[in-house]
């Protein structure tokens, strides 16, 4: 049987609230206030608590608006960080709408943990000159991170153990010890978006939330999914979902070695779809060569620096096999994502040639897969056309006249012809490849959606948050 917290054990509280916003108004004149710094941290916190996981132990939920709070206790303040932490709890109270008591205990634990430990963090940072280029500076963001975790569990579990007439070394065993290790990597991250925000700046804050909300929704549906045997398709593709947003990181990592694949996929993926259209192909296959444009050249992750980035000297006979790797590679590391492995098909054959001389199976005509040839005619034509590749460009006349004079043997007639008529009116960015964007073709956000589906109900307990 729980207890109901007495007039006593709430008068306390609204003392310790009040005594907080009081410390909290008297150290606001020395936080720093960045409106973009301080958006983005508290969308982080109040979106990641609204997604936030629960674990193993009763009423006791986990999110990323720790990260966000000691974040912006570091970089902001104690002050600024108690307002994003009372801010995202009364936000979660306020779409769930569990018991007063709860929203009591919630708001004086959100208020003080960041209070102290911003404080803390402040006075040894000033009395100890450090500066945030010193690698101490790190390790005390880390530190001050385990400091805030424990006020914050101490205070939570406290209260739960009074209420529940348990035992507090209980709530340690069956709710702290089990999240530990991943709030200790949740420390680690938090020391990782420091030393990119000092470095980058406010850009790198958000790219930082972007990526934590997006794996916290997958690794959510994850644990949710693995509760409930019925919602086993869901967990499959919550995965894919995650490796789609991976291949996307690896072909931007690709970009920053070799400065022309992004734009390079994004223009093939553009021109592949609508020469797919043009022919009349089904929106099915559309939309299946778009995607194998955007990773056609992924398989060049293998590649090492002295080929993916030998310019226009003549390549040797040992670095062309190296290159003829490429689209097994890519294959191969697509084929592995549930659903993607037409992709990776038409990845294997996109340098393959209609007579025969192609590489790496020496396909010929009609065993060549349909949209492996849609690929080879645009990969062509950009590598051709572009200002950024290795080689001299050409205009978009001439490479159109060299692709005529190749149909039918290395390259499909019927395609070339139909890319001749896509091209037919459109302007010389277009032509040359020069707007095509990455981020745009890909859609990230609703190729992940398309994966995840709708994710779980929510939960109608009332949680304590920690």
């Amino acid at each position: 049987m729980t207890r109901t917290p007495t007039r006593a054990v709430i008068v306390v509280q609204l003392l310790a609230l009040a005594a907080a916003a009081v410390l909290a108004v008297w150290r606001a004149p020395g936080a720093s206030w960045d409106p973009a710094v301080l958006a983005i941290l508290l969308v982080l916190a109040i979106a990641s608590d609204l997604l936030r996981i629960e674990v193993r132990a009763d009423r006791v939920y986990v999110s990323a608006s720790f990260l966000a709070i000691i974040t912006a206790a570091v970089f902001l303040g104690e002050t600024p960080a108690a307002v994003i932490g009372v801010a995202t709890i009364l936000v979660s109270w306020a779409r769930e709408r569990y018991r007063a008591d709860y929203l009591l205990i919630n708001a004086v634990t959100y208020a003080w943990f960041p209070l102290i430990a911003g404080i803390a963090f402040h006075e040894v940072v000033d009395a100890a000159s450090i500066s945030n280029t010193d690698f101490s500076f790190y390790l005390l963001v880390f530190a001050v991170f385990v400091i805030g975790l424990l006020i914050d569990f101490s205070v939570i579990a406290v209260h739960a153990s009074w209420e529940e007439r348990g035992r507090f070394a209980a709530k340690v065993r069956t709710a702290l010890v089990p999240i530990l290790p991943s709030e200790l990597a949740s420390a680690g991250l938090t020391v990782a978006i420091a030393v990119s925000y000092v470095q980058v700046g406010v850009a790198s804050l958000a790219m930082f939330a972007a990526v934590v909300l997006v794996f916290q929704y997958l690794v959510r549906g994850l644990l949710v999914s693995q509760e409930r045997a019925e919602e086993l398709e869901l967990r499959a593709r919550q995965l894919a979902g995650f490796q789609v947003a991976l291949l996307s990181a690896l072909v931007r990592t690709l970009d920053l070695r070799d400065k022309m694949t992004a734009r390079h996929s994004a223009a093939v993926a553009r021109y592949s779809r609508e020469i797919a259209t043009q022919a009349g192909l089904s929106e099915e296959e559309q939309d299946l060569v778009h995607s194998a444009g955007l990773l056609h050249d992924i398989g060049k992750f293998i590649l090492p620096d002295s080929v993916l980035k030998s310019g226009r000297r003549k390549l040797t006979e040992e670095e062309w096999r190296e290159i003829k790797k490429h689209p097994y590679e890519g294959a191969r590391i697509v084929s592995q994502i549930d659903g993607y492995q037409p992709v990776g098909e038409i990845i294997l054959a996109h340098h393959e040639r209609i007579d025969g001389k192609g590489y790496p199976r020496g396909l010929a005509g009609e065993d060549i897969p349909l949209l492996a040839r849609i690929i080879s005619i645009a990969d062509t034509y950009d590598v051709m056309t572009a200002r950024d590749t290795y080689r001299e460009p050409v205009s978009s006349f001439e490479a159109v006249v060299e692709l005529q004079r190749v149909a039918g043997t290395q390259l499909d007639e019927r395609f070339v012809e139909a890319f001749v008529e896509v091209l037919d009116g459109k302007d010389l960015a277009y032509k040359h490849g020069e707007d095509a964007d990455f981020e745009a073709e890909l859609a990230l956000d609703k190729r992940i959606h398309d994966y995840v589906g709708v994710g779980a109900g929510a939960t109608d307990r009332a949680p304590l948050s920690a």
